[in-house]
């Protein structure tokens, strides 16, 4: 518990600093008095969070890999996977923003955006998209940092981009008079911010990377694969299942798609350290893995279930606590304000089911059944999303949209812990892993050749 706790805590303090900036975005985008700027970073947030996510997965894969093979004693070899995944985050950096700025008009449309906010999401996706390789490299630096232990030096990366973005967030909205356009300025340059703090100690400190070779590459894809894929899949259910809840937010009209926004903001700031939980338990789970000390796995699940019970538990007390001064601070009223009420109240309850969730599928991820935690996410975020939020949208209007996505929370988190549980039951030495390969349960259902 005490390793968990530090780690977490540790690692939240760099996240905090980059969702807190995130929230004084939206604060003082709030305070150029258009709602239309809200929900435009509103329908923009959700298209980033998708191209994101697939530099978490990626970062997860660097993370596991590294730890494991750390755990093992063969440093050389995690040195190799972690060149070879962050190889792949450029070229995926490079190529995934040419595919999506070519359909981006139709993709802002699909989500609800429309006239003056449809122009606004454009632009400012226009100005971050292109540096998505920057954040792919950051991300994996700070993987690595993480899998060697290095959680101060990760936190610091963190730091210094959100520092640089606090400083130049209100000097370029406010001071040159760019507005949106500024906000998306201060955003790209923390980024590369990021990256000098992530990859240079991760370099010279634990030399934690090599020069790749295309050779290499191609060798390690089958490994990197096994983890990297189910990872991105995982990750990309979260930005669907928003998605498809800011789809159904978006009927009740503009006030309700910016107290969404202004949510996106506040949620992953209060919740942080439980970010950072599912980021910092797996090299503690990856390394007793790989070292075969399966007392300490478990040791590990459980100390991250508990630890996100209790700071739930305290940061829902605090929530309710400001929930008014929260709101005031946006100039939020009739739908808006309610809506953020709402969240300051029984949703951060609630928010303990999704920790429960991150905390298995960092298991998962790191015990060789990455499948699981696909599974997992996409259910939470399809099954346990759409149908729900459709039905509380049509029995409480907004607020109900909300209440289901939380309710499907709770499912999903129950059905994960099953498997946890079965996983952790059936420990045996790692051994590599190929998550498409024939006897995988995956394959048997979808084919080699199928999808």
């Amino acid at each position: 518990m005490r390793h968990v706790t530090r780690m977490s805590l540790t690692a939240s303090i760099g996240l905090m600093a980059m969702f807190a900036v995130d929230f004084v975005d939206m604060a003082f985008i709030a305070m150029l008095g258009n709602d239309a700027l809200a929900a435009a970073v509103g329908y923009a947030g959700t298209l980033l969070f998708f191209t994101n996510s697939i530099n978490i997965g990626l970062s997860i894969a660097a993370g596991s890999l590294t730890a494991r093979e750390l755990g093992a004693g063969r440093p050389d070899l995690a040195r190799h996977y972690a060149t070879s995944v962050a190889a792949i985050g450029v070229l995926t950096g490079l190529v995934m923003p040419v595919l999506v700025l070519a359909w981006l008009e139709q993709i802002l449309t699909l989500l609800g955006a429309q006239g003056e906010v449809l122009r606004l999401a454009m632009r400012y996706v226009w100005i971050i998209l292109p540096t998505m390789w920057v954040m792919a490299l950051a991300m994996t630096g700070m993987a690595v940092l993480r899998a060697h232990g290095d959680a101060r030096r990760s936190m610091v990366a963190t730091l210094y981009g959100g520092g640089l973005n606090a400083v130049l967030d209100p000097l370029l909205i406010f001071g040159l008079g760019l507005g949106l356009d500024g906000a998306a300025i201060a955003s790209v340059l923390a980024r590369a911010c990021m990256l000098a703090a992530a990859f240079w100690p991760a370099i010279r400190v634990h030399r934690g990377f090599m020069r790749p070779g295309f050779g290499q590459i191609a060798g390690d894809l089958r490994t990197i694969r096994s983890i990297a894929v189910p990872a991105v899949l995982t990750n990309i259910a979260t930005p669907v299942g928003n998605a498809i809840v800011l789809r159904e937010i978006a009927q009740f009209g503009t006030e309700a798609v910016a107290g969404m926004a202004v949510i996106g903001r506040l949620m992953p700031v209060a919740f942080s350290v439980i970010f950072a939980l599912s980021g910092a338990i797996g090299p503690i789970i990856g390394q007793n893995f790989g070292a075969g000390q399966f007392a300490r796995v478990r040791q590990a699940f459980a100390a991250g279930i508990t630890f996100t019970a209790v700071y739930v538990l305290l940061m829902a007390a605090v929530l309710f606590a400001l929930r008014a001064p929260i709101a005031d601070l946006f100039s939020a009223t009739g739908e808006t304000r309610r809506l953020i009420y709402l969240f300051c109240g029984p949703l951060a309850l609630a928010y303990f089911f999704n920790g429960a969730i991150f905390v298995e599928n960092a298991s998962f991820n790191n015990l060789g059944r990455p499948v699981y935690s696909t599974w997992i996410n996409w259910g939470r975020h399809t099954l346990g999303t759409w149908p729900l939020a459709v039905l509380g949208g049509y029995l409480a209007g907004a607020p109900g949209v909300l209440a289901g996505q939380a309710a499907g929370g709770m499912i999903f988190a129950g059905l994960g812990a099953l498997l946890v549980h079965r996983v952790l039951r059936g420990l045996t030495r790692p051994a590599q892993v190929d998550a498409f390969a024939p006897q995988n349960r995956l394959h048997a259902l979808l084919g080699r050749r199928g999808w």
